[in-house]
């Protein structure tokens, strides 16, 4: 597919290939599910997801790892060490940026501030305000990363913390509109920061059929402009490939959600030519 409205200089018959792999909801899952677990027997596992990073990035150097959120909570790992363990394998595989999920409020903000040092990642997040908590000045709205002469911009989104985390885990942050937000965000990216590439970190969930009102990553993408790529989170939603949604400007969006539990690696590859970028997507069992 061709996405329209994106341009970066190239030399004549030039192709410059970004890879974008990403995973959300690992929910502190070290270890690949045994052999006799019903669903996923064999399944996941850092270790097998940081063989496959690794080969991967051999093939194209021009890769980012992101995470969306719920990086904590889900085995006795995070029981004992806290996250710690979580965020020190993180930094081993060279992930880029996360975005902060609900469930990283678990051990309460404070316990989230204490874990930092061992993340040698940035946590972005531009729709939580943090002004008067610890994580102050810890969390970056957006981030710019450059890649074989593309200028990418990534910025995270969170869900509402109300009702689904205690009030005395997150503290005074505050919630602020994701689609306001992300209107302020894409546009800063695309015409102050002149990025090539903006893609939305996000942990809203893919979509509510129940609930119409809820936004969602599918409401988000409609809603907004200048926004390529959304990589969700939240809903343990997995898709076979990104589902594509029209833009409020007319142009195409993808968005894409990975399921959880490190299952599976979100793999989308961008092809800058002279005059536009083509796309090819894949989802990878680990």
């Amino acid at each position: 597919m061709s996405l329209s409205g994106l341009t970066i200089s190239c030399s004549e018959n030039k192709t410059v290939k970004i890879t974008v792999l990403h995973t959300n909801d690992v929910h502190s899952h070290i270890d690949p599910f045994g052999p006799n677990d019903v669903k996923n027997a064999n399944k996941g596992g850092i270790s097998r997801r940081a063989t496959l990073i690794q080969k991967l990035r051999n093939e194209n150097p021009n890769t980012l790892l992101l995470d969306a959120g719920d990086i904590f909570q889900g085995t006795p790992y995070f029981n004992y060490f806290g996250g710690a363990l979580e965020f020190k394998l993180m930094s081993l595989l060279n992930y880029d940026a996360a975005t902060i999920g609900n469930h990283d409020f678990d051990n309460g903000i404070e316990g989230l501030y204490a874990q930092l040092p061992h993340a040698k990642f940035d946590f972005i997040s531009a729709n939580y305000d943090f002004r008067n908590t610890v994580m102050n000045t810890h969390v970056k709205p957006y981030k710019v990363f450059f890649k074989g002469g593309v200028k990418i911009g990534v910025f995270g989104l969170g869900i509402e913390l109300k009702g689904l985390v205690n009030p005395d885990a997150f503290k005074e942050t505050k919630y602020l509109n994701p689609v306001e937000i992300a209107q302020d965000m894409s546009r800063i990216l695309k015409l102050e920061e002149k990025c090539d590439l903006i893609i939305c970190l996000s942990h809203l969930g893919y979509r509510y059929d129940e609930k119409p009102q809820k936004i969602s990553d599918i409401k988000l993408a409609r809603a907004t402009e200048n926004i390529d790529l959304i990589i969700g989170g939240h809903t343990h939603t997995f898709l076979n490939e990104p589902t594509k949604e029209t833009n409020a400007a007319g142009k195409t969006v993808l968005v894409n959600q990975v399921g959880c539990y490190g299952l599976y690696l979100g793999k989308v590859d961008f092809y800058f030519e002279s005059e536009n970028i083509r796309v090819k997507s894949k989802v990878v069992s680990v």
